[in-house]
């Protein structure tokens, strides 16, 4: 006698056997440790040891020299969600024009450790300049991106004499984000992260950022986050992370921008609007926020030496998605 199984079993079957096909299709991921080690950057990458709040750190950088040197030094300044090794092209006009470029990973990002403590701008600042002290660098041109923008205006703030000129590149923190939204407890942060996919990730970055590269390009970035999800020091990672955004978030710049005396280029795309935290706003609240060309160039007036660029039909990542104007605009820039 044939049996037949339920329709409810056979479908579940069914399921797990599709399941279990497409895993097998889909090679898995070769895990980063939490330091990205499997990772390739662009550059030699050396390491700085540093103490902070008692704990002993080690913060990761690249220092590269160009072939015809002109005698200054530019300090790259990277964003949340990128390692600096996103910096590369950037890297490269710079040495082509004679700059010595020095670009580390801040503590609790790309390829430096990852602290038990909490990140702040100050810390961040004070150890960004350690590492011109410890490279014998007295003055230096700051370009920043993003977060890096943020932690710029604080060096900037907090150690004038070290900055020669700063190019906020697309930063964030041209508003103060706890106007419109609430507190968010860091175990709920480290929970919403932790639930994200890979694919979800590349639709917020997509999202949030406006980025008009194609898809591949961002795929490295999203390979750096979420291949460290194999590494038994995961949750160290993710706290950092949560970390960071409590960061932007407990820290805001704004209101210290106008005060920043070193001459400073604003470079914006116009379509960028990214907010952190948007979503956990009040929905009537939204729409204000992320106006970051209408910010950049209000601010840029009310400052001593400052002025903003826009850029047409570009996002959060100017440089690599308009090079050409964004040479023009850097290098003009620093040559005055």
């Amino acid at each position: 006698m044939i049996r037949t199984l339920p329709a409810a079993l056979a479908a579940a079957l069914l399921a797990s056997l599709l399941t279990t096909a497409r895993a097998a299709d889909t090679p898995p991921r070769e895990p980063y440790g939490i330091a990205l080690e499997g990772f390739a950057y662009p550059y030699p990458v050396r390491q700085l040891p540093i103490v902070n709040d008692g704990e002993q750190l080690s913060m990761a950088y690249m220092d590269v020299a160009p072939a015809q040197p002109n005698g200054r030094t530019v300090v790259l300044l990277h964003g949340r969600n990128f390692p600096s090794s996103y910096w590369a092209p950037v890297i490269t006009m710079l040495n082509e024009a004679g700059y010595r470029v020095v670009v580390p990973d801040q503590i609790g990002f790309g390829k430096s450790s990852k602290p038990a403590g909490e990140l702040h701008f100050d810390t961040l600042a004070r150890n960004t300049i350690a590492l011109l002290d410890h490279l014998e660098i007295n003055k230096a041109d700051i370009i920043a991106h993003s977060l890096g923008g943020m932690l710029g205006v604080r060096i900037a703030r907090a150690y004038p004499d070290r900055v020669a000129h700063l190019v906020l590149t697309a930063p964030i923190g041209l508003e103060d984000y706890r106007l419109y939204v609430p507190p968010t407890p860091t175990e709920a942060i480290i929970a919403t992260e932790d639930k994200l996919t890979a694919d979800g990730y590349r639709k917020q970055l997509q999202t949030n950022y406006a980025i008009k590269l194609p898809p591949d390009a961002i795929t490295p970035y999203i390979d750096a986050r979420f291949n460290i999800k194999g590494s038994p020091d995961y949750p160290r990672w993710l706290r950092a992370f949560a970390s960071s955004g409590q960061m932007i978030y407990r820290e805001p710049v704004a209101h210290e921008i106008p005060l920043v005396t070193e001459p400073t280029l604003f470079i914006m795309g116009a379509d960028d609007h990214n907010a952190p935290g948007r979503p956990n706003a009040p929905e009537a609240l939204r729409p204000r926020m992320g106006q970051n060309a209408e910010l950049a160039k209000a601010f840029a007036a009310k400052m001593p030496n400052a002025r903003a660029e826009v850029i047409p039909d570009t996002g959060h990542l100017v440089f690599l998605e308009a090079p050409d104007k964004y040479k023009e605009l850097v290098l003009g820039f620093l040559g005055r």
